[in-house]
């Protein structure tokens, strides 16, 4: 998929809201939701723009909102939330970090983590707010995008005005809880990887990546397609390099975010997984007796663990607002609860 031209900006209204919707827009008529697609330049050396995805309601007054994914995820993954969200806050902004989807991808070269410490990726934050003149906003992390969020509350207080972390951990550096108990190991636990044949065409990679979800959600389907590129023979490959992702990936998980300099107001939702399709969807059943045990006490290990990590983040932040959503997946929980989360953030009154 080519990259946008950059100084485009594209913008869309109308169409079917909420996740099962290609996140175009919601109702018709001057009360739609509109999203421009944009281009924001937010380095020179070496030269980076991020793919930015910028929804609103006309008429609607209330603050900003701006959504950051995980680790891998791109703008679209909340094709279905920021619509919906689009009745409550006057803009929702959802960002392509660097390195992911139709976002720049500078290679690290000086060091395994150049170009994308969590400070690199801080600085295109505020660049891109800075280019969109937003002075202060609510700022929603999916995952490792927890990370960002602290950092950047820590460094510009005064651009904070609100903080959601979903499904986020305490400190990646930090192994969590197991009770004194070993996590079971088990092939069968492996997450697939992809062979040729699943990259064979753009179908067979979307058939390839349903196995490892509860459900095929649209925004997954999207995220999936900006994070692939199309070969002239019809195949498809990541168009994020392997460098990139391991340097992300090593940044991601060696920085300790420092709480202490967060001031704005926070809200922790907690994505609980209950039984095997919530966190290994790709087991065929029936499951042999070892893997069933094996299952069962990861299961109760892990959750024990998540519990935990999640109770130490909210007494970091200091925060009374905890919402825990069980039997749902890490990865796909914005969808499938997405009206528990919708609730979540609505109850917040942002200072």
């Amino acid at each position: 998929m080519a990259a946008l031209a950059p100084a485009l900006a594209m913008t869309a209204c109308g169409g079917g809201g909420g996740s099962g919707s290609g996140g175009g827009g919601v109702g018709t008529g001057p009360a739609a939701v509109c999203v421009t697609e944009r281009r924001v330049k937010v380095s020179s050396a070496p030269e980076v723009s991020l793919q930015v995805r910028d929804w609103h309601r006309p008429g609607i007054a209330g603050p900003v909102i701006v959504l950051l994914a995980g680790l891998g995820g791109n703008a679209r993954y909340f094709d279905g939330l920021a619509p919906a969200l689009a009745s409550d806050f006057s803009r929702v902004v959802a960002i392509s970090r660097r390195g992911y989807g139709l976002s720049g991808k500078p290679l690290p070269v000086q060091s395994a983590t150049q170009h994308y410490e969590v400070d690199d990726l801080v600085a295109d934050l505020k660049a891109v707010l800075d280019d969109l003149a937003l002075e202060r906003v609510v700022l929603a992390g999916h995952s490792i995008a927890g990370n960002e969020l602290t950092r950047f509350a820590g460094r510009f207080p005064a651009r904070v005005q609100g903080l959601i972390y979903l499904d986020t951990s305490f400190d990646y550096t930090v192994d969590g809880d197991t009770g004194g108990e070993e996590l079971p190991t088990n092939q069968a636990f492996a997450e697939p990887v992809a062979t040729p044949g699943d990259n064979q065409s753009m179908q067979a990679a979307i058939a390839f990546q349903r196995r490892k979800f509860k459900a095929w959600w649209p925004p997954l389907e999207a995220n999936l397609r900006d994070a692939l590129d199309v070969q002239p023979d019809g195949s498809v490959r990541p168009n994020t390099p392997e460098s990139v992702e391991t340097a992300m990936d090593t940044a991601a998980h060696t920085f300790s975010p420092d709480y202490v300099q967060v001031r704005a107001p926070s809200l922790v939702i907690t994505a609980l997984f209950a039984d095997n399709r919530d966190l290994f969807s790709w087991l065929e059943m029936p499951l042999d007796a070892k893997t069933e045990k094996d299952a069962a006490d990861f299961l109760r290990i892990y959750r024990r663990a998540r519990i935990t990590d999640a109770n130490r983040l909210v007494a970091a932040l200091k925060t009374p607002h905890h919402v825990t959503l069980d039997n749902c997946a890490h990865g796909d929980f914005l969808m499938e609860r997405e009206a528990d989360v919708l609730r979540a953030i609505r109850f917040m009154t942002w200072a």
